[in-house]
């Protein structure tokens, strides 16, 4: 249940931050939070994570991104729920990278794109925009990049 509460919530907080940036900001346009640093924007991305693909001609490319999605999201669940007992850095992860996939792939479903609207940058020097959704599947990779590192390094100090 805990797990269902987490992925609601990602997913529920994605879609809520989308809708302002879609009612609140033109497309294409920004609001400065904090100058040379950091901006809100309203960008349409039909590629995948920071714009990978975007520039693709391929009419297959919505269908390719959705059917990726579905097949991470199928994995996810499968985890899950073998894993239902257990409430984990790794169960906590992958509820972060559902609720992120789901809200992204809402998106995708609906419009064929994904809203961006968190917007990094130094002069010159910018990071991809990215939004909500992204941020929660970048966090549980983390997550569990940590977990195993950590799992790593407590099996060659046991086996040393």
């Amino acid at each position: 249940m805990r797990h269902l509460v987490i992925v609601i919530t990602v997913f529920l907080l994605d879609r809520f931050t989308k809708w302002l940036v879609i009612h609140n900001i033109v497309l294409d346009d920004n609001v400065q939070v904090i100058p040379g640093l950091f901006r809100l924007t309203h960008l349409e991305n039909p590629g995948a994570a920071f714009s990978l693909f975007a520039d693709s001609p391929s009419a297959f490319r919505t269908g390719l991104l959705i059917a990726v999605s579905a097949a991470a999201l199928a994995v996810i669940g499968f985890l899950l729920w073998s894993r239902r007992g257990l409430f984990n850095s790794t169960t906590v992860a992958l509820t972060f990278i559902m609720g992120g996939a789901l809200g992204n792939l809402w998106d995708r479903l609906a419009d064929g794109k994904v809203t961006d609207f968190l917007d990094f940058y130094i002069g010159i020097h910018h990071w991809p925009p990215f939004n909500l959704a992204d941020s929660a599947i970048v966090v549980g990779a983390l997550l569990l990049v940590f977990r195993m590192l950590g799992k790593e390094k407590h099996t060659r100090a046991a086996g040393s």
